[in-house]
Order: C-alpha cells, then structure tokens, then sequence
C-alpha cells in the first residue's frame, strides 16, 4: 500500500512516501480502506522524536482518518464489509480501571492512532473494531476525516472539563487552530459567548463568519483589557488554551472567580510561569485535558451529527504534498484543517 512514513526522526525531510506492506490485522480489527486522513500538530511531534520514546521505523504517521470497511476480523460484531466509517484515534488498553470506569483517555497505556500504531496516512489502516463508528451522512469524507481528534479534545475540554452552559462567557486562544474552531463552534452551539484571539486580522474575520462574539488581535490590542472589558471587569468563565507558555501567564487574570482554565496544549513551549496567589485567591481550577472517553466521542459524534456541524476545511492535498501541507502548519498560516485525499 501507498503511505506516508519516517525511517528517522526530524524535519519535514524525513517525511517519505513510498510502499510498505498492507497491515495484517488480528481477529478483533477491522481494515479500512481510507479516502481521506488529516494533518494536527501531533503528527509534528511524533516525527520530531519524544525524548526516551522509540518507534520501531519504519512508522506511518497520521492520526484522524475516514474510509470503507474492506475487512472484519472474526471476533467483530456490528461493523461490515462497505461501510462508510470515521475512526476515534484514541487507543485505550479497555482492561485498566480507567478504561473499566469509562475514562479511556486516562488509560495507564493511552495511545493515539499514528503516535503508538501505524496511522492513517496510507491506503489501509487496521483499528480495533471498537475505534469505528458510522460516518456522518452529512459529510464528506474529506470532512469526517478532519473532526475526530479536534473536536472530541474540545469537548471533553468545554463540557467534561468546562462545564460549559448557555450565557456563560468563554475565551479561545488562538483561533486559527482545529481545536480552537471546534470549542468555537461547540461553544456557540452551547449557547456560550464567545471571545477568540489571533494576530491575524483574515482569521479573525473567519472566526465573526463562524459566529464569534468577540474578536481581539493579540498583537495590536491588549488582551487581558480588553477580555475584562467584555466582560464587565469580572472575567470569563472558562479559558480554552492549546497555546501554551504565551498564554498561561496572563490567564489567570482574564478568568472570574471559581472560573475554570483548560490546557489541552503547548504548541508555544510546554514551560510557563504562573501567578500562584491569583490561582488560590481567585479559587481557580487549572485543568488539563487530553482527547476524551469513549462516550465523549459519541456525545460529540451525535450532537454534530444532529446539528450538521463541519469541520472547517482549510486546504486539501494529494498524499504525495505531505510535506507542502506539513510545511504549511508549521508555519501557522493555516485557518481550519488541511486535510488529504488518499486512494
């Protein structure tokens, strides 16, 4: 099969596409044959190397996916050759007591699809029926291919994590990314107000298209005035940050009283200062936030189905641009998902 691969750690050089073998499945995994996959900061990581973690090489890269059932393994049940499907990336052991209390994310052996096994970036993928679900019909495979890992993290990061309700205020940082537009349009859908940051000015007029209340340029505005300004001098409920060190010093003071303040990244440095009086003063809860449960995914799967929510799409590319659309991440210059076709 045709796939996208590392034999190395490091820059985009390293990223090749070539063919390697068709997965050999076992008896509780299905074969997909995948149409579309798509591109998130993980993959960035993951070809970048972790420190004290080894791949054996050669390794496909590749987290979110969708495609056609083209086998089912003998211990299956429920999934059939030809269907249409989109795979939850989450790899749970499903024997740990996380997994055995329903907080698969929390599992002590968590894995993501194309961090711990082959991923999606290839003709054929083999997942555990379990990670399978219907494609939504509302969606292309191209889109279904861009939601799964961005929007089940920020649900899991509004409603588990954030207690999200209607009327409440939240600010998103850095509007440009997949996981910020999903909270955005989860939030909007929550019935929340909405403030998002970018220091582009075209990205922030995508995110008003979007339904943003509030739109603040980080760099020719003051964001902390002008959050407290929106917000009647009392501060947000809820701050939803995948950035980082940038933003994790000044949030404390844009969230109100017994708000909440969730972290699901550090694209800007994983090492921040934080102003600790403010923390235990303001009663603040500082949260982490990693993928979601099981049941997450189908709360999100059934309430973007219901409501026909989509992905926003920046760019699609063939498989063998793997390193134009890599390239284009990294700069930062993306609004929405860059997504491949595949097949």
């Amino acid at each position: 099969m045709k796939a996208c691969f590392i034999q190395e750690f490091g820059d985009i050089s390293v990223l090749q596409v070539g063919y390697l073998d068709d997965p050999q499945p076992k008896p509780d995994e299905v074969v997909i044959e995948l149409k579309a996959a798509a591109l998130n900061h993980l993959d960035i990581w993951v070809r970048l190397g972790r420190p004290g973690k080894n791949l054996p090489m050669p390794h496909i890269l590749g987290s979110d996916g969708s495609g056609i059932v083209r086998s089912v393994g003998s211990a299956c049940a429920g999934i059939n050759v030809g269907d249409e499907v989109v795979i939850n990336p989450s790899l749970p052991c499903e024997k740990c007591r996380a997994c055995r209390s329903g907080q698969q994310s929390e599992c002590d052996s968590f894995g993501i699809l194309g961090l711990t096994k082959h991923g999606t970036f290839a003709g054929l993928v083999s997942v555990a029926a379990s990670r399978v679900y219907p494609k939504p019909a509302h969606m292309t495979f191209t889109e279904a291919a861009a939601f799964p890992l961005t929007f089940l993290t920020a649900w899991r990061m509004l409603m588990t994590k954030g207690k999200v309700t209607a009327g409440q205020k939240i600010l998103i940082h850095g509007i440009g990314g997949g996981v910020a537009q999903a909270a955005l349009q989860l939030s909007i859908l929550a019935g929340a107000e909405t403030i998002v940051t970018s220091s582009c000015g075209e990205k922030l007029a995508k995110a008003r298209l979007l339904g943003a209340h509030h739109v603040i340029s980080y760099t020719e505005q003051n964001v902390v005035e002008q959050v407290l300004r929106i917000s009647g001098k009392n501060g947000v409920d809820v701050i939803i940050d995948a950035v980082g060190a940038k933003t994790m010093l000044s949030n404390p003071d844009m969230v109100r009283k017994g708000g909440r303040i969730v972290l699901c990244g550090v694209t800007t440095g994983a090492t921040a200062e934080i102003n600790l009086q403010a923390i235990y003063w303001k009663q603040i809860q500082v949260l982490g936030s990693t993928m979601g449960s099981d049941n997450e995914f189908r709360q999100m799967l059934d309430a973007i189905t219901v409501n026909k929510l989509k992905p926003v799409i920046d760019s699609v590319y063939p498989l063998d641009e793997i390193q134009v659309a890599t390239g284009r991440m990294e700069a930062g210059d993306q609004f929405g998902k860059l997504a491949l076709t595949i097949g």
